[in-house]
């Protein structure tokens, strides 16, 4: 509420009465401010929870959805603080964290003209005087154009001669699905919401028909099984790729699946090989192929691994140590895991335990501080200052270990340390060995967040259209490549009949987009 400090009514009943509404608006903006606190309080609580060492009780989406929740409540109080007035006006943005909008977007001019100027005359409406131009003000706001669906008619006219009878029409266009409705630019889009934004079929399925398109999730299910069918040899070229790599990380995750004929979901597995060699400044592209099968046997990354020669960074799962049996793969353990046995036993207030992460953790401040050198200058730097602190540790847990009950956790962590030792000490002989496999966990993630929206896949091979399509899309992503414009494009050359022979032109980190799309 605003005053005219120069114009107030003489009127004592009217005074008072803006007395009191002043009172009331004091008042709601110390209840605002009170609740901009109280939330400010809970957003730094669930920031040291997300970023600090509490993070690993929790699930990291969940917390994701927490820290949103708080911060578009801190944005709304903002607003009511930046807009106090009592009649209803725009409340004022918070001041900017960070949000400036980006240059390559397509933008669009609004101009407004000053009143009485909107014709374009040159005369000045107050004296009129002539008027020049005297510079401009521009304001930069994000606008949103809603995407729209268009029935694409192809219309192929015939034209007959008169002289011969022959009749002259273009060929009818290739389509990715026989007899089928859906376009390419269709098919990318209803895969990339699925296997990118992790919209389930029957939420898609609402989006479309609210958007003027009532069509079955099942038909959109069947969209995505036939461009999977398109992509499945690119899926392939990428495999081919990735396992020609020297290092390798590789994890894998639960995928429920669907029993055929039982109703019933069993537990499948989608394992998880990426590559990532920017931390140590290498030349190869990062990417990640995933691949789906029913179980857990050690023979799955056994047969994904036959062709793959190096090193091969894991977590504590025994099903890998088959690989390392002859010379042709040398396995580096994570200290991540090593490292989570002995959180809870800290927390709980276990001194052998928090003077283990201590010093874990000193090792990962010497990361931090060679991260994005070579992989010489990496292994130079570890061998003169980790190495000996590596030594210290092994032996500081091999005094520690007799001293305590056997079957006690503190024990079983430490054991699990020790039986790991020479995996885990693998990065310091190899610049290009990480100290932990969270490239790949981070890989994982995304299919999680796609589980938990979905629940299950719907049979053995939805898991294997979950590892197919989720190969290209989080590829695109590690390479700065936007998914949507690729899988439409890729989809279009592939059903025009784009040779085989140079499938990998079409991989992620080489792909560029057609002229004319």
């Amino acid at each position: 509420m605003r005053f005219d400090l120069d114009n107030l009514p003489a009127d004592p009943a009217l005074l008072q009465q803006m007395v009191r509404d002043l009172a009331e608006v004091v008042e709601r903006q110390k209840a605002d401010l009170a609740e901009l606190e109280a939330l400010r309080q809970q957003l730094r609580q669930m920031q040291r929870t997300v970023f600090g060492r509490r993070s690993e009780r929790f699930d990291p989406d969940q917390l994701d959805l927490g820290l949103e929740e708080l911060e578009a409540d801190i944005a709304r109080v903002e607003a009511k603080l930046a807009a106090p007035e009592l009649k209803p006006s725009a409340p004022a943005e918070p001041p900017s964290r960070g949000r400036d909008l980006p240059d390559d977007l397509p933008h669009h001019d609004l101009t407004l003209e000053p009143p009485g100027l909107e014709s374009g005359a040159g005369v000045c409406p107050c004296c009129g005087g002539a008027l020049h131009e005297a510079g401009e003000t521009v304001a930069r706001m994000i606008d949103y154009v809603p995407a729209q669906l268009r029935v694409l008619r192809i219309r192929r006219p015939k034209y007959a001669c008169r002289g011969c009878g022959t009749l002259h029409q273009a060929p009818a266009p290739e389509k990715p699905i026989a007899k089928g409705m859906a376009t390419p630019a269709m098919l990318a889009h209803v895969i990339t919401s699925r296997y990118c934004d992790h919209l389930p079929f029957y939420r898609q399925a609402q989006i479309l028909a609210r958007n003027g398109f009532p069509v079955d999730r099942s038909v959109l299910a069947g969209w995505a099984g036939q461009a999977c069918w398109w992509l499945e040899a690119l899926h392939e070229e990428l495999a081919k790729a990735l396992f020609a790599s020297a290092k390798l990380f590789a994890d894998d995750t639960p995928m429920p699946t669907l029993a055929p004929g039982t109703g019933r979901v069993k537990t499948g597995r989608l394992w998880a090989y990426a590559r990532d060699d920017r931390p140590w400044q290498g030349l190869d592209p990062p990417a990640v192929i995933y691949a789906y099968t029913s179980d857990r046997k050690g023979e799955r990354p056994a047969a994904h691994l036959r062709e793959f020669c190096g090193v091969l960074q894991v977590d504590g799962y025994a099903g890998f140590e088959r690989l390392a049996a002859g010379n042709r793969v040398v396995l580096a353990a994570c200290w991540s895991h090593a490292r989570r046995r002995f959180y809870d036993l800290a927390e709980n207030g276990s001194p052998i335990a928090a003077e283990a992460l201590r010093r874990i953790a000193r090792l990962y401040a010497i990361e931090e501080r060679i991260r994005g050198r070579t992989a010489d200058e990496r292994r130079q730097l570890r061998q003169a200052e980790a190495a000996s602190q590596v030594a210290e540790l092994k032996a500081w847990l091999e005094h520690e270990l007799p001293r305590l009950p056997g079957r006690s956790k503190l024990a079983e962590a430490i054991r699990y340390a020790l039986g790991r030792w020479k995996a885990l000490c693998v990065y310091l002989d190899d610049g290009r060995v990480e100290m932990d496999t969270n490239t790949v966990e981070r890989c994982i993630r995304p299919v999680a967040l796609g589980r938990k929206n979905s629940l299950f896949a719907g049979s053995e091979g939805g898991g294997h259209r979950w590892a197919v399509i989720a190969s290209l899309v989080e590829t695109c992503k590690l390479n700065a490549v936007e998914p949507f414009a690729y899988l439409r494009d890729i989809l279009e050359r592939m059903v025009n009949g784009y040779p085989a022979a140079r499938l990998a032109d079409l991989l992620p980190w080489n792909w560029k987009p057609a002229v004319n799309a």
